[in-house]
């Protein structure tokens, strides 16, 4: 019998991916003493979802000035062609409301909303590089950028930059990282406190003692069996956009040792349109966040029996591009198209459709683009063609109704396909345009899952896990990032997982650093 090491520690942080780092670094800056990090994965997978981010950051801000003295991508004459209006904690919390259909967590909202401006500067202070994303969330339309969705800010290349960012600074903070260590068990000790975690490193027993323990290890989305068992039927068949090492057991592990309490929308995913030729169990962490095929607001979508299923043009991309996913995986084979003509192929974002990484399937005609299509899996060509013969004569007789309105990529345009004499059945909101001027192009997309929505109830000033025996925080027990449930249902704000990791992140850290301190352990109060 193999006889367990042990290491101990003031902190155990439990996931490396941005909620771990960011509870890591505070924790070491509120002096929590000595702090582990662990991850089941091996490092060169460290990072975790975020690593597969585009790294963007949604935060509440007062306009440009707030925002320019964090970036390092603008120049004084870039700054005199940008349009950024401010986004405010009113806006933010009203987009929470409307995308989660009103029913997120208000306390944890709250704080996620009222805190995000300072945690982004917090990063910025401690060194992270951040930009103004002018390739994902702006378009330039008449000589000036315009940003639109509310999101602004995205770190220097993106996920893989944050991830660099994040193992530097611990370093720098001498936090202890243990990769190859996954936790099998969370020990309390005889007064119901958090004692241990029981993990295997690399095929060997390992108990560290701790003071508290974050957890911060992601959700469900990697694992095919609980995705079917939570999310439902079909959902096994979804492509997994990042990390292979979100299989859950953490969420599994601290709901049966110590009694944590479930919370948030376990049924509920966000998930993307993905390329249908992408890796189906894994992302691929050189093509990454590519993969994510978000341009169908400026075009339509159609499935294999030949029919579009779903408002295009509902909202701004950063409001809609989370859920879509669900919807492509409920079609036959759980494909699509995305179509455009060529007026609509040169506003598509070069990291997402260059050529290298997605492939193009091109028509000079409509009837050549389907019968091309029908060679990629396109079962009803007729169907797809009338589909789109019906969508143009919509939108002309939009057009026609509303005048010299022009269409803006940037705002919700109000250019619709649907008018007094003629509207679809399902409309485009906005942005639609006519597809009539060839060549055509179309790419086939499928169902890409992020992250899951179910996690942890936790309290909202200490990010400490509630018990189900209790109602109460478990003493020693801190949460943050996807392990997290509450705040996103059906849907969610763009570039808030980020944000919602390094606030609740943050305030974990923070909440363990305390009650070391509290409790008479190492270190002294900042």
């Amino acid at each position: 019998m193999t006889v367990a090491s042990s290491m101990d520690c003031d902190v155990v942080v439990i996931g490396s991916g941005n909620a771990g780092f960011c509870a890591a670094l505070s924790a070491a800056q509120a002096h929590a003493g000595k702090v582990i990090l662990i991850d089941k994965c091996p490092e060169n997978w460290a990072g975790g979802n975020s690593y597969f981010t585009a790294g963007a950051f949604r935060t509440v801000h007062a306009g440009l000035q707030d925002v320019l003295p964090l970036v390092s991508n603008v120049d004084e004459t870039t700054s005199k062609l940008i349009d950024l209006e401010p986004y405010s904690t009113e806006d933010f919390l009203n987009d929470m409301s409307r995308i989660t259909q009103d029913k997120y967590d208000k306390q944890l909202g709250k704080v996620l909303v009222e805190e995000s401006n300072e945690v982004v500067k917090w990063l910025a202070k401690n060194g992270l590089d951040f930009e103004l994303s002018f390739n994902r969330q702006a378009y330039k339309v008449d000589g000036r950028y315009k940003f639109f969705g509310g999101i602004c800010l995205k770190t220097n290349d993106g996920g893989a930059g944050l991830v660099k960012f994040h193992q530097r600074v611990a370093k720098a903070h001498n936090v202890e990282i243990l990769y190859s260590t996954a936790a099998q068990k969370l020990n309390l000790n005889s007064e119901g406190s958090f004692a241990s975690v029981c993990a295997d490193r690399s095929g060997k027993p390992l108990m560290i003692n701790a003071r508290a323990v974050v957890l911060a290890a992601g959700g469900f989305e990697s694992n095919p069996t609980m995705r079917e068992r939570y999310l439902g039927p079909g959902w096994e068949l979804a492509h997994v956009r990042g990390t292979p090492y979100n299989t859950g057991e953490c969420l599994e592990i601290a709901i049966r040792d110590i009694s944590a309490q479930k919370a948030g929308q376990w049924s509920g995913c966000h998930s993307v349109a993905w390329d249908a030729n992408s890796p189906a169990n894994s992302g691929n962490r050189e093509v990454s966040n590519e993969f994510t095929k978000s341009g169908y607001p400026l075009g339509i979508t159609i499935n294999i029996k030949g029919y579009r299923f779903f408002d295009e043009g509902a909202d701004l991309r950063n409001y809609t591009y989370a859920k879509f996913g669900r919807a492509i995986l409920a079609q036959p084979q759980s494909v699509v198209f995305q179509i455009w003509d060529s007026k609509g192929t040169p506003w598509l974002r070069d990291e997402e459709y260059r050529d290298e990484i997605v492939e193009k399937i091109w028509g000079d005609t409509i009837e050549q683009l389907a019968a091309r299509c029908t060679e990629k899996g396109l079962e009803n060509a007729e169907q797809f063609v009338e589909t789109i013969r019906r969508y143009n004569e919509a939108v002309q007789a939009a057009a026609e109704e509303v005048g010299d309105r022009k269409w803006d990529p940037a705002v919700r345009d109000g250019l619709s396909t649907q008018s007094s004499h003629k509207s679809l059945e399902i409309p485009k909101s906005n942005w639609a345009l006519p597809i009539k001027v060839g060549p055509f192009m179309a790419v086939k997309v499928g169902c890409g899952v992020t992250f899951t929505f179910g996690g942890l109830a936790v309290d909202h000033d200490t990010s400490g896990v509630i018990s189900t025996l209790t109602g109460r925080p478990i003493p020693g027990v801190f949460c943050a990032g996807e392990m997290m449930g509450g705040l996103f249902y059906e849907n969610y704000p763009g570039g808030s997982g980020l944000t919602s990791g390094a606030v609740f992140g943050r305030k974990a850290g923070t909440s363990a650093a305390r009650l070391c301190r509290g409790n008479g352990f190492s270190g002294a109060p900042t």
